[in-house]
């Protein structure tokens, strides 16, 4: 491919329009959790989002449900992240309590009170709240480790952020990335999980729906009725179930179904590719449900995503690099900051591909540690979430929205320890880190949850 024409910018003149103690840049669950955690640990927070909400795959991409909480047995994401959950649930209409009032584990999102829920939690904990906002670039200390502020462009045009602590929030370790930080990105060819364009319907009937599964034998994500539309060619070829139907009311579901291959969520080009065939594709599988699954006769489409759901991009090379083994062995470390439970889930990276999926037993969960939030060659940033520094088989664990919750709130509380002590990342005290981790709710394990005075369980 021949090099492109490249051209010189010239010298950008802008006005320092924001300061803050950390400024967390993403506004999905990572970046929800670390801006509501710091500015509860006494820090000036500022969160930056580019959409006109926050949520991210939650909402932008309405991502039909959350991902377990619970091991099985018991809440392994507690702290911010439950009480966001409980929050939601309580919050949601008499029909949706009904329904899911009870949940822990795969709760059905309600996008528009979720939308209102996150923005009074961020706001209601004294962080500051900056939408429709884009970072375009990075300005470090003459070392280039340390970030020292951030390029903005929005509608008042762009300006300069000054910092002194950044959380990459963004699932694509964007911000890492612009300050040179080393990263990975998908397998070994480069290939990457599909994207899904996921959707919501109203005028279903889940009654008729629980009739046709007893009556006909298929099962909850209906495997029988797509692999037969998959033969007849109503469908593509693919997965051969739908991901997951979440029943918000008995009237309104949300639908995770099937794939958009070879997309990169760091590449404007494949997101305009995803959008458009993914807009089609839901047209395709309403039809189908419509025509082959009792229950959807006269459900009609609401709304789509307004980004293709991404389930990974990159992966930063920090301190440390959690691994298959750690996930499988169920690995504790001194520096833990979050407890994992959720299975090893890879989509495919084509249509004629397998998917990977490794469970651990019921009551059992692996340790996250503080240095995989950690970027290699930076001193002041941490990136908690999807892109946290882990080999690409536990990113397809670590990547869903409970553990970015947990991850988010260690990372926002360790950014207002050091903002606070006027310390680098690697200057934490992890001790005391956990120390305020458990006290504010976070499940790190029994050892350190008696090691600090909380209750069993």
């Amino acid at each position: 491919m021949p090099a492109k024409e490249r051209i010189v910018l010239p010298a950008l003149e802008a006005e320092v329009s924001h300061e803050a103690e950390v400024v967390v840049v993403g506004g999905g669950a990572s970046g929800i959790a670390a801006a509501m955690a710091a500015a509860r640990s006494g820090a000036d927070t500022l969160l930056i989002e580019q959409r006109g909400f926050l949520g991210g795959m939650g909402t932008v991409s309405l991502v039909p449900a959350f991902c377990p909480f619970t091991d099985k047995e018991k809440p392994v994401v507690r702290g911010i992240g439950l009480e966001l959950l409980q929050a939601m649930k309580r919050q949601g209409s008499g029909a949706y309590r009904r329904l899911n009032g009870e949940k822990l584990d795969w709760v059905p999102i309600d996008a528009e009170v979720l939308k209102r829920v996150y923005d009074e939690a961020v706001l209601g904990n004294g962080a500051r709240l900056l939408l429709h906002t884009g970072v375009s670039r990075v300005l470090t200390d003459a070392s280039g480790e340390r970030i020292e502020g951030l390029v903005i462009h929005n509608k008042s045009g762009t300006s300069f952020v000054r910092c002194a602590q950044v959380i990459d929030a963004t699932g694509d370790a964007d911000i890492a990335a612009l300050a040179g930080a080393p990263f990975q990105k998908g397998g070994e060819d480069g290939e990457l999980q599909p994207g899904t364009m996921c959707y919501l319907l109203a005028n279903a009937n889940l009654n008729r729906f629980r009739a046709y599964l007893q009556e006909s034998g298929d099962g909850w994500q209906i495997p029988k009725a797509v692999s037969q539309a998959q033969d007849r060619g109503d469908l593509p070829p693919g997965r051969r179930e739908v991901s997951g139907f979440a029943w918000v009311t008995e009237s309104v579901v949300g639908v995770n179904f099937g794939h958009i291959f070879g997309i990169d969520g760091t590449r404007a080009e494949d997101l305009t590719r995803g959008a458009v065939e993914g807009r089609r594709l839901a047209e395709v599988q309403l039809k189908f449900l419509q025509r082959c699954v009792p229950g959807f006769e006269e459900a009609h489409l609401v709304a789509t995503g307004e980004q293709i759901g991404i389930r990974e991009t990159r992966r930063i090379v920090g301190d440390y690099v959690l691994t298959q083994d750690d996930f499988m062995e169920r690995r504790s470390f001194p520096d833990d900051i979050a407890r994992n439970s959720y299975f090893i889930d890879i989509h495919m990276a084509t249509s004629r591909s397998k998917m990977q999926v490794r469970h651990l037993p019921p009551g059992e969960s692996h340790g996250v540690p503080y240095r995989s939030m950690l970027p290699l060659g930076l001193s002041n940033v941490w990136v908690p979430g999807r892109a946290a520094s882990c080999d690409r088989v536990v990113q397809g664990s670590l990547r869903v929205m409970p553990n970015c919750f947990a991850m988010g709130q260690a990372a926002g509380t360790a950014a207002a320890l050091a903002a606070e002590g006027g310390l680098d990342s690697r200057a934490v005290n992890t001790e005391a880190l956990q120390r305020r981790l458990v006290a504010d709710g976070a499940w790190l394990g029994e050892a350190l949850l008696a090691k600090f005075g909380g209750l069993k369980g």
